[in-house]
């Protein structure tokens, strides 16, 4: 079997940054086969696992199953894991599933790449990268110093340690010179940035060196915490042309009871304070925030409470999960998951049934509005395209005709990664379409 490898990335961003790094590493040693691609005749499959929550860890172990089978029928030669999962459960993952051919963690990628017949070089690499050309992730830190109840990710990836801003300059500078024109800057909490390195909140300074690389257009901000959140983030926000209005702040709940038993470390007073500063200082801004329903603690009143300040926020952007309870945790070991599975559906449906009004209510005061977005795809006639409002992947699309006069004698392909100006015309409760206006 011909030396043909693939990297299948399961989970968030941050994972999906370990693959690209990796597979600059190995592209000299193996042919790559894009993740998408048939994987028949692939001499190896890398399973870059989630073992975040359950949802995760079930689709990590249906994949890796599934890769399992295929070697059985000779379809691919190794099938090689690493990442959380494997990390997360490094005894019992080879007793599980034992046809896996090699087993590998998340934070020393040294012999997976010796396993592997590459450089171990890890901090040198490259990118090799797996989104479209004209954007790409920054991962700006590993691990986290947090101690959420209910999250595994301090055992997982361990403690916070930061990349050194002329490390993230140097690579950000390499992505630009490749055609990416947007940053999407993620960690575990970016706000947390620089406190080991530099003994102070390094984010804001981070973001003015990245606005200064030629080439690069947007810069957006993801997986922020709420607790002491710099000032001078919120004033790049609003001042920094390149910087996105846009901010991903998880905040998991709003009721004093809640947050406490999640270790949260705020109030709901200092949330509410938080959005109200961050959007009287940011003309325009748009908040994305991640909601659990049905932690040990919310009742009905917790949960109301919650609901009536979804109502009472408006987040552009929001997502919910349903409280996991993971083994290792505190919320595992001493919260009691009292809360019925049908009960956190109800919840989690009643949550997210208000929230696409909302979501629907923002999208409606866009139309007729001109925007500048970027064109991520052409496919069935139409023009997949984000404004600076919505990041890819979690958010919705603005979706644009080509029909138009102004793209007579243009292939609509050769407008992937260019920005073009469009008129917001309609509006559902998390796409938008729009026509072209200029290009």
């Amino acid at each position: 079997m011909e030396c043909r490898l693939q990297i299948l990335t399961l989970g968030c961003s941050k994972n999906r940054v370990d693959s690209e790094h990796l597979l600059s590493l190995l592209s000299p040693h193996y042919d790559i086969v894009p993740e998408d691609g048939l994987s028949a005749g692939v001499s190896v499959v890398l399973i870059n696992t989630c073992g975040f929550i359950g949802d995760a860890k079930e689709e990590s172990i249906n994949c890796i199953l599934e890769q399992v089978e295929r070697k059985k029928n000779g379809e691919v030669g190794r099938v090689v894991v690493f990442g959380c999962l494997s990390e997360r459960y490094a005894d019992e993952m080879p007793k599980l599933i034992p046809e896996v051919d090699a087993w590998f963690g998340a934070r020393d990628f040294a012999p997976l790449l010796r396993y592997l017949g590459a450089s171990s070089a890890f901090a040198a690499a490259g990118r090799l990268l797996t989104t479209p050309s004209h954007y790409a992730y920054l991962k700006i830190s590993e691990g986290c110093d947090r101690r959420c109840s209910y999250c595994a990710i301090p055992f997982i990836r361990g403690r916070h340690i930061s990349v050194p801003i002329e490390r993230l300059v140097a690579e950000a500078r390499s992505l630009a010179d490749k055609g990416v024109k947007e940053l999407i800057v993620v960690a575990q909490d970016t706000i947390y940035y620089g406190l080991d390195l530099y003994h102070r909140r390094a984010l804001g300074e981070l973001l003015q060196a990245l606005s200064a690389i030629e080439g690069i257009e947007w810069i957006r901000i993801h997986y922020s915490y709420p607790d002491d959140f710099p000032e001078d983030v919120i004033e790049q926000m609003a001042s920094n042309p390149k910087v996105c209005a846009y901010m991903d702040i998880p905040l998991q709940h709003i009721s004093d009871k809640v947050l406490s038993a999640m270790h949260r470390g705020v109030t709901g007073a200092w949330t509410r304070d938080l959005i109200r500063h961050m959007r009287e200082k940011v003309p325009g801004l748009v908040l994305r925030t991640t909601l659990i329903v049905g932690h040990p603690g919310e009742g009905e009143a917790e949960f109301e409470e919650l609901l009536d300040f979804v109502r009472e926020a408006r987040f552009e952007r929001l997502g919910a999960f349903q409280y996991s309870e993971e083994e290792g945790t505190y919320a595992a070991r001493n919260l009691p998951d009292t809360v019925p599975p049908e009960e956190k559906q109800r919840r989690y449906d009643i949550l997210m049934s208000l929230q696409g009004g909302i979501s629907r209510a923002c999208n409606e005061a866009r139309v007729g509005q001109t925007e500048e977005v970027i064109v991520d795809s052409f496919t069935d006639d139409v023009l997949v395209c984000r404004s600076r409002y919505e990041s890819p992947e979690v958010d919705g699309e603005i979706l644009v005709g080509t029909d138009s006069p102004l793209l007579e004698g243009v292939d609509p392909y050769c407008l992937v990664g260019e920005m073009i100006t469009v008129t917001i015309t309609g509006a559902d409760d998390y796409d938008l379409c729009a026509e072209i206006k200029e290009i």
